[in-house]
Order: structure tokens, then C-alpha cells, then sequence
């Protein structure tokens, strides 16, 4: 028995792999992580899930841009800990199935406020 197809239309489904008690959406911009922040155009490795040692989850962007501002003093936006990424989570979010980084994928960590000098 011979078989010919005439067309294929494939399906495919990804989510990214959070913690079980994390929530579906960035905890800054509030669009679910299988979106984008507002600075991307697709989702995936362009815009990476960044994950804290708080459990809370964000986009790479927004938390980026979150730590960047003087007001946040280094602490995560959820619960006001200073937050740290979670190294373990970070690296199995970080490194797909081939074992290579994801390009674009940075560690995060707050900067302290720069001051002028003399003050």
C-alpha cells in the first residue's frame, strides 16, 4: 500500500519551563509569558523568562529595566527582596536541549545607584 499527501499543515505548542507555584504572567508588564514584553516582536529566545531566588518570574526585559531604575533599590517588584536569579532554574531555562546558551540570555543582577562624585 502506497501512500501520497497532498498537503501537511503541522501544529505545534511551546510553553517555557517555570516553577509549579509561579504565576502564567510577568509580574511587571503582565502579559503571559508565552507573549512578549513591549520591547520584543516574538516570543522565545529573544525574550527570555528570568527567575529569582523569590520564586517570581519576569521577563529578561522588563526585570532588566526594573533593576535599572534607581527607584527599585535592587528588590524584586512582588515581594521588595533584594533579588537575585536563581542560578539552578536559570541554567535549565537558559540552555536548550542542544546544551548551548540561548543567545541574548544575560545574568541579571542590580547595579547600585551611581552618584556624583564627591557626594
Amino acid at each position: 500500500m502506497k501512500v501520497t499527501f497532498s498537503a501537511y499543515h503541522a501544529v505545534a505548542e511551546w510553553k517555557w519551563d517555570l516553577p509549579a507555584d509561579a504565576d502564567d504572567t510577568c509580574g511587571i508588564c503582565r502579559v503571559e509569558f508565552e507573549g512578549t514584553c513591549s520591547k520584543c516582536k516574538f516570543p522565545g529566545d529573544d525574550c527570555p523568562i528570568i527567575i529569582g531566588n523569590c520564586t517570581h518570574c519576569f521577563h529578561m526585559h522588563c526585570i532588566g529595566d526594573w533593576l535599572l531604575a534607581e527607584s527599585s533599590q535592587g528588590k524584586c517588584p512582588m515581594c521588595r527582596q533584594p533579588f537575585r536569579e536563581r542560578l539552578a532554574d536559570a541554567a535549565a531555562v537558559a540552555t536548550p536541549a542542544g546544551g548551548a546558551p540561548r543567545p541574548g540570555m544575560v545574568a541579571v543582577t542590580p547595579t547600585p545607584a551611581r552618584t556624583p562624585a564627591g557626594r
